[in-house]
């Protein structure tokens, strides 16, 4: 099911990856669970507050009719860069968007890392995403913690190496950075939100200079949970969620942190 267009840009965006960890009937259960918050809460609803999960393939279909209904939206973790062919085993984004996703996952570390995937082969699923009318979620993020600067190097030479991929295949569409730095993955705690804030700061900027960009943010993944999002400057747009929301009252405590950020320091779209 596709949401109407709002006509505003959100102000927040707040995301969800249940990677692998929960089956079919769990998966369903959790969305009944967010669309029930998500009905309920005035950012959500308004638009303010732009919330997606990212469910396990089979549950997409079901997920996209729950969620879609209570103003919330869903998508794929991964795609392939081919709309159809010989491709056993493969999902591509045309695909993802009859089944109702308006979103595609591309560049996680874990894709880097254990599939081997590079800034080629990640432009050409996000111009696969592009041309199917889905929003990348492009994960960057540096390998070891060290300063700020390097940091943003590497990140925005990632972006960089990955959208003039993708550019040179089609038109652009609207993207969302999660910035996820990799040694933040899985960590019992986030990088620090000084750290967090001037990264994105930097890459928020580059992003939205880029042609056909402007409409694009940078939100942050890695380790991230309760209580972070209020520790962070306005140049972060959001947060992507792993394990830390999969219990859904945390996920509620994320979008109330959220709302209450944008009220106190009126956040511009």
């Amino acid at each position: 099911m596709s949401l109407p267009a709002n006509p505003a840009a959100p102000k927040a965006t707040i995301g969800v990856s249940l990677k692998m960890y929960f089956g079919y009937a769990h998966s369903v259960d959790y969305c009944r669970d967010v669309a029930a918050i998500a009905f309920a809460h005035p950012a959500v609803q308004s638009g303010d507050i732009e919330l997606f999960v990212l469910p396990v393939l089979p549950a997409l279909p079901e997920a996209s009719r729950i969620l879609g209904t209570a103003g919330a939206a869903t998508g794929a973790q991964d795609i392939f860069w081919e709309d159809e062919g010989a491709f056993t085993g493969e999902v591509g984004a045309r695909t993802i968007a009859e089944l109702g996703g308006r979103y595609a996952e591309v560049g996680h570390a874990e894709r880097r890392r254990i599939f081997g995937e590079d800034d080629r082969v990640i432009g050409l699923k996000t111009a696969a995403a592009y041309r199917n009318g889905l929003t990348p979620v492009l994960c960057v993020g540096e390998l070891q913690q060290g300063s700020v600067e390097e940091a943003i190097a590497r990140c925005t030479a990632e972006i960089d190496g990955v959208l003039n991929r993708a550019q040179s295949l089609g038109p652009a569409g609207r993207t969302i950075v999660a910035y996820e730095p990799q040694w933040a993955i899985g960590a019992p705690e986030p990088a620090s939100p000084g750290y967090i804030s001037a990264v994105i700061t930097g890459l928020d900027a580059h992003l939205r200079g880029l042609p056909g960009q402007h409409n694009s943010r940078v939100i942050y993944g890695g380790s991230a949970g309760p209580g972070l999002i209020t520790q962070l400057d306005p140049a972060v747009a959001g947060l992507f969620l792993g394990r830390f929301a999969h219990d859904p009252q945390a996920l509620k405590t994320i979008l109330d942190e959220t709302a209450a950020r944008l009220t106190a320091v009126g956040v511009p779209a």
